[in-house]
């Protein structure tokens, strides 16, 4: 009986983990940050898990990155601007920017 309670809080957790996944690959879609960014290499922009690397030590890096994602900014990775994306809510951004910073 504990193995199969056991499986199951596994199984629950390992869908759970695949849903956020796929949920954040349609917010970073939709909001066009894909255009830009990918997961493990650099396009226009840093990787994500280069942006994770940057900020793992930074306790404000969620407040930081959060702000940029709303109001654009140049300079953190070199001359190329990142712009502005005002469409989506502050709870997606957090969320997206939460993501971003779990990268490995």
């Amino acid at each position: 009986m504990k193995r199969l309670a056991t499986a199951w809080t596994l199984a629950v957790c390992a869908f759970f983990s695949v849903g956020n996944a796929v949920a954040m690959d349609e917010l970073h879609k939709k909001y066009s940050c894909t255009a830009c960014h990918a997961d493990d290499k650099k396009l226009l922009g840093p990787s994500y898990k280069e942006v994770a690397a940057k900020y793992k030590a930074d306790k404000d890096a969620v407040k930081k990155l959060s702000e940029k994602v709303r109001k654009g900014g140049v300079g953190a990775w070199g001359q190329i601007p990142m712009p502005a994306n005002p469409k989506p809510t502050d709870a997606e951004i957090k969320t997206m920017v939460e993501a971003v910073l779990k990268t490995k």
